[in-house]
């Protein structure tokens, strides 16, 4: 029986590799709002499908931004500062990005700066309900325990 011939192995795996290097995307943002989530104690729950999570991030302008824009509570969505305004078109392109399955699960997280004012959060909130994403989600911090 003759031997199989491997020498071709190497080049399939890479070419793999280099496929998956390709296809896959990773949702990092860089933040421009400074963000400081509060404690949430032993109430955290860890999302499950982070591919269904869209961020709105809350927040003081960073600190290479405040010079320009103040330090007022600014809106992130994904990398640029937005008003409240542009919420609901942001939400129809995160629901449109999802497959047709997904699209009922999907989640907004507002990260928020624990020193933030309730007026901002609430004008976002009604623009996530006219948006008929009703699915929010707060991030916070794990409270660490006192010794």
């Amino acid at each position: 029986m003759p031997e199989l011939n491997t020498s071709s192995l190497p080049d399939l795996i890479f070419t793999v590799l280099f496929f998956f290097m390709m296809v896959t995307s990773m949702r990092d943002v860089t933040p421009l709002v400074d963000v400081k989530t509060p404690t949430g104690g032993s109430e955290i729950e860890k999302l499950e499908r982070k591919s269904l999570v869209s961020h709105i991030y809350i927040g003081p302008p960073a600190r290479q931004f405040r010079a320009t824009l103040g330090s007022a509570e600014r809106i992130q969505l994904n990398e640029s500062f937005a008003e409240v305004a542009a919420i609901r078109e942001f939400v129809i392109a995160e629901r449109e990005s999802m497959f047709e399955k997904d699209k009922p699960l999907m989640k907004m997280s507002l990260k928020v700066d624990k020193g933030s004012k309730m007026g901002i959060i609430q004008d976002v909130k009604q623009e996530l309900r006219k948006a008929k994403a009703l699915n929010i989600v707060y991030s916070a911090s794990q409270e660490k325990p006192k010794n």
